[in-house]
C-alpha cells in the first residue's frame, strides 16, 4: 500500500478486526481504505433496521475527513434523522469543521451510531428536497448549513 499513513491505516482495521462494538459489524468486503459497516441500535425510531455506512479514505487521511455516507438496498435502509439527506449524505460537524488528524475510523463509527440512538424525531433535514436536487455526488464537496445542533 502506498497511502503515506499506511501504517496508521493498517492500525485502525486491525483493530476493527478484533473490536466487538455492539450494533456495529465491519463487513467482509471491508479493506484498510474502503469500510463497509452494518449499524444497529436500540433507538425504537429504528426497530428491525439495519443501515449501511460507508467509510473512504483518501489520499489527505487523516489530515482530511474521509467521505462517509449511507446507501439503500434491499436489506439497509437510509435512516430518517434531520442530519441525514435521502441521498444518505450526512451534516455532522466531526466530518467537516470539526475533524482533526486525532480522529479516526472508530471515533466517526461510533458517533454516527449515537447520534442514530439519541434521535427523538423521524425526520429529514428541512431542506431535503432542495439539497438531494442539486447535491455534489461526494458529500464533501457540500457546504452543509447546521440548522440545528441540538438533534
Amino acid at each position: 500500500m502506498s497511502h503515506p499513513y499506511a501504517r496508521r491505516l493498517l492500525k485502525e482495521y486491525k483493530a476493527f478486526l478484533k473490536a466487538s462494538l455492539p450494533g456495529i459489524s465491519m463487513l467482509p468486503e471491508s479493506d484498510m481504505c474502503n469500510y463497509r459497516f452494518e449499524i444497529t441500535t436500540e433507538n425504537p425510531l429504528y426497530a428491525g433496521q439495519t443501515h449501511l455506512l460507508h467509510i473512504n479514505i483518501g489520499d489527505q487521511y487523516p489530515v482530511d475527513s474521509p467521505l462517509v455516507y449511507f446507501t439503500k438496498t434491499d436489506h439497509y435502509v437510509i435512516p430518517m434523522h434531520p442530519h441525514i439527506y435521502s441521498n444518505g449524505h450526512i451534516c455532522l460537524n466531526l466530518l467537516g469543521r470539526d475533524w482533526t488528524p486525532a480522529c479516526g475510523v472508530e471515533a466517526i463509527v461510533l458517533s454516527i451510531q449515537s447520534v442514530l440512538s439519541h434521535n427523538d424525531e423521524a425526520l429529514r433535514p428541512v431542506d431535503n428536497e432542495r439539497y438531494v436536487a442539486h447535491a455534489p455526488i461526494d458529500p464533501k464537496k457540500s457546504t452543509f448549513v447546521f440548522h440545528d445542533d441540538n438533534v
